[in-house]
């Protein structure tokens, strides 16, 4: 049966011309990662074979004579005006790789249809265009239904035509449900594939929890993957939004675009292909101050290598466990409405802010464990075996802020709180 989503489904609906920067309190990044690139933007349009309406498109730096990484570009659902992010395409060859954009259809089609139109554009355009295309080292990026379809087909290109043999990445934002994947093929990736995962805090599109799967379940190590989250917040009257269009360059786009999606991209490019360290401590640095310091002023991007789950499901509206999604039964600790109520009201947490120490009680069950973890994504306290329906937790030592309360009940069942610290 095929399934037709509306026009909203994976939203991103771009209908303006793209715009240029415009940012009232930060300019452009002039130097180092995000900043753009000196190359000369050639664009390759050619027939796509499996939606003639819309060509496929090479972005290359047109002043290198030799074939250059490649990054795959799966696109939002309905984002297939190039024109619309165009920003993006550009700065990429103007780093001086080369991204290769296939559109794909919106209606009329199932979702292995999109796929399968994508994975053969990206396999035409190799075959066709050697002399640019240096599939030796090669990356998949993906937004929205593009990030879920990102994890499937990079698998294809990794094991079946071998591509990346020398540097190999993917990186997805805001997935939606990611098919034609196996739980056993998520877990045999080529050993050298990196991979770096970011969300948004105010994205109620698609449930972070399909970012959070994919994240916890693919067998790529730890020191090789990342996941990142972003935050909205206003600076003299300027509201950042970080919801489910962050990658937008359709109207106007601003500091969001370049500090928390292209100095990422562009230095996880440079550690990828070109080995540089300097590229592996901002895209996959652990929390460390290059990857997740902001300008003065935003919040910084929050890291960690243990994803938290922190909205109900009821939040969202493509949920992890709708009957679309094919991996829903990884999806992490599944909320409801009822059921986040009912988890809020059986674990208690008082005073709350407080100024050193909470008291943390259970309801129903013991208490097994508790972690407290920082917007960092740190695990800044740990203990296990309490054993009981009631804890005092004493973290005056830190600094004044929101931490992540995580607590394992006797039944395994993990539970998450915000508490924050005010001295």
């Amino acid at each position: 049966m095929k399934l037709v989503y509306t026009i909203l489904a994976f939203s991103c609906i771009i209908i303006n011309s793209f715009g240029q920067y415009s940012d009232p309190n930060y300019p452009k990044p002039t130097s180092g990662y995000g900043a753009d690139g000196a190359h000369t933007v050639g664009v390759i349009s050619f027939a796509n074979p499996n939606y003639p309406a819309k060509n496929i498109e090479i972005y290359y730096p047109s002043d290198v004579a030799i074939k250059v990484s490649t990054i795959f570009y799966s696109h939002a659902f309905g984002g297939n005006i190039s024109a619309n992010i165009s920003g993006m395409l550009n700065f990429v060859a103007k780093k001086g790789y080369a991204i290769v954009y296939v559109p794909y259809q919106t209606t009329g089609v199932t979702v292995s249809d999109r796929y399968d139109n994508l994975l053969k554009g990206f396999r035409k355009a190799a075959r066709d265009y050697p002399a640019i295309i240096d599939t030796t080292k090669v990356g998949f990026l993906g937004h929205s239904f593009g990030g879920g379809a990102s994890i499937g087909n990079a698998y294809k290109c990794f094991t079946e035509n071998n591509w990346g043999q020398n540097g190999r990445f993917i990186y997805t934002l805001a997935p939606w449900y990611a098919y034609n994947i196996s739980q056993t093929e998520l877990q045999s990736f080529p050993s050298n594939t990196k991979l770096l995962s970011e969300i948004f805090d105010d994205d109620v599109i698609n449930d972070h929890r399909m970012a959070i799967d994919i994240y916890n379940n693919i067998n790529i190590s730890p020191a090789e993957k990342d996941f990142t989250l972003l935050k909205s917040d206003t600076v003299n009257g300027y509201t950042y939004l970080a919801d489910h269009n962050v990658p937008n360059s359709a109207s106007a786009f601003n500091a969001l675009d370049y500090y928390a999606y292209y100095r990422l991209l562009d230095a996880l490019c440079d550690y990828t292909f070109n080995g540089n360290l300097a590229g592996k401590d901002v895209a996959l640095g652990n929390g460390s101050i290059a990857q997740v310091t902001m300008p003065t002023g935003l919040q910084s991007l929050v890291q960690t290598d243990n994803p938290l789950v922190v909205y109900p499901e009821s939040n969202y509206q493509f949920p992890c466990s709708d009957v679309q999604n094919l991996r829903s039964s990884y999806c992490p600790t599944i909320l409801d409405n009822e059921d986040f109520d009912s988890f809020k009201n059986s674990l208690n947490i008082y005073p709350n802010p407080s100024t050193s120490t909470f008291t943390i009680t259970m309801k129903n069950n013991s208490i097994q464990k508790i972690e407290v973890i920082n917007e960092l994504g740190q695990i800044i306290f740990r203990k296990e075996n309490i054993k009981n329906n009631q804890y005092q937790l004493d973290i005056r030592n830190n600094i004044d802020g929101i931490y992540f309360l995580k607590v394992t009940d006797e039944e395994k069942e993990i539970l998450y709180r915000k508490i924050m610290l005010k001295k």
